[in-house]
């Protein structure tokens, strides 16, 4: 029987497929997952933040205790040496040197003709090998090349110490046979493993997998949950079928895949990851505890908001306090956060006083009086509702017009005497203030709100 060996791809598939990163807790837990069910290598997705993916990679290389923990390493002798800081610490590490090897993607991408990428595949896998023993070469787009070049370049890669050779269907579209005949061009121009990763972009991804093992593939990689990829489930249940026949046999545990991998998906599936174009990028943020200092930063900057480093730190102590009770916040309760924490500037402005006439068969009016300094300040104005008219009021005392970009309210105690919270977001010279009041009066709340955001506006400007 021969031995199948099994790459776990999933954090690279979701991390192309979802516009916003997957959590801590969530990339750790499908390490974790994929190592407990028998992959014989799990690999990372490519170092987009560094700082804060070289925590995340450390955490999930010492957490995995029988899997390679496989990383790709860039284009430069700077990335190689970021990749392998992340990995060094794993039991069994890997650097992949992943490159496009069809010729419309290596001009579109890096500008290199055929000897040109060949030269640097070899430059890329000798500089890896210094640092590490096991290095491998990944054809991207393999079945879009032409085979004397991925011939070339395979040759280079092992001649320069790669351990094994990927073939990628990148485009998705290539047939079992396409795939097979690709797979022995390769095995015979070389002596490391063959490994393939198959696309399923026409429900091929088990056949073409096959297929490839026939022509002689050595490992395939495989994904417990993304799309256009050879699902682990899938095609361990063709193995458990017909596995004797076909004389083939894998590490994966073929009784533990399924539940094993449905747990994984309710834990990671949330309103974070809608992948419909109908939702907004607002509607994508969910964060928890486990949620690092970046994501708190490219939460805020998907909703608009410039926070300062010292800003973002508020924040995100004050998002760690809150998840500790309420396990997780979406993009509300998130600009409420911002909105308490973010830029706590000197009050300028101070409510005195506030009176408003409205009904169903009369213009509202509000006065709204307000103090700066030894200075009192009046307004009068009339609105569309008390809302409207004490916004006017307010702006009458400080004699100046901001575009209103969001104005939200909401109960936060039960009861007719319930607690109001109102949000007010003011946007000045293209950025966004937000202010929140609370008051049982909701019209109180929200000129509270107001003078919160202002008073920011004007700290900012001194």
């Amino acid at each position: 029987m021969k031995q199948i060996s099994i790459t776990d791809i999933t954090l690279k598939a979701l991390a192309q497929e979802r516009g916003l990163s997957l959590l801590f807790r969530e990339k750790t837990a499908i390490a974790v997952c994929a190592d407990n069910l028998g992959a014989d290598a799990i690999e990372l997705a490519p170092i987009k933040n560094l700082r804060e993916d070289t925590i995340i990679y450390k955490t999930i290389a010492q957490n995995v205790q029988n899997s390679t923990v496989v990383i790709p390493v860039g284009f430069t002798a700077e990335e190689i040496a970021a990749a392998w800081e992340c990995v060094k610490d794993a039991k069994s590490p890997r650097l992949q040197v992943e490159v496009p090897t069809s010729t419309v993607q290596m001009e579109y991408i890096h500008h290199l003709k055929a000897d040109k990428m060949t030269q640097k595949i070899g430059e890329l896998v000798a500089e890896a090998k210094k640092v590490c023993a096991e290095v491998e070469f990944c054809a991207t787009d393999a079945t879009r090349a032409e085979a004397d070049f991925l011939v070339a370049a395979t040759r280079e890669a092992e001649a320069k110490g790669a351990t094994m050779v990927t073939l990628c269907d990148t485009a998705g579209v290539a047939l079992p046979q396409e795939i097979a005949e690709l797979v022995k061009t390769v095995k015979e121009a070389v002596s490391i493993p063959v490994y393939v990763q198959v696309s399923d972009a026409i429900s091929m991804a088990v056949a073409s997998a096959i297929a490839a093992i026939d022509a002689g593939a050595d490992g395939l990689k495989c994904v417990m949950a993304g799309k256009d990829a050879l699902s682990m489930g899938a095609f361990c249940d063709a193995v458990s079928a017909r596995g004797d026949v076909m004389g083939i046999t894998t590490n994966l545990k073929n009784t533990k895949i399924h539940a094993g991998i449905d747990d994984l998906l309710a834990s990671i599936q949330h309103e974070a990851y809608e992948t419909e174009a109908s939702v907004s990028e607002a509607k994508k943020i969910l964060l928890d505890a486990d949620s690092t200092l970046t994501q708190v930063a490219q939460a805020a900057e998907t909703l608009g908001y410039d926070l300062s480093d010292e800003d973002c730190g508020s924040v995100y102590k004050a998002l760690t306090q809150v998840c500790e009770k309420k396990g997780s916040v979406g993009a509300k309760e998130f600009e409420a956060l911002i909105a308490s924490f973010a830029m706590q500037a000197p009050s300028t402005y101070h409510l005195v006083s506030y009176t408003t006439n409205c009904g169903n068969c009369i213009n509202s009016m509000s006065q709204v009086t307000l103090t700066r300094g030894d200075e009192t300040l009046h307004g009068v104005s009339m609105g569309d509702g008390p809302i409207d008219s004490v916004f006017r009021a307010i702006e009458q005392c400080v004699g100046y017009h901001y575009e209103l970009d969001d104005f939200q309210i909401q109960a936060v105690t039960e009861g007719k005497e319930a607690l109001g919270s109102a949000l007010v977001k003011l946007r000045n010279n293209g950025k966004l203030y937000a202010g929140n009041g609370s008051s049982t009066d909701i019209v109180a709340a929200s000129i509270r709100a107001y003078i919160n955001a202002l008073n920011k506006i004007v700290f900012e400007e001194k």
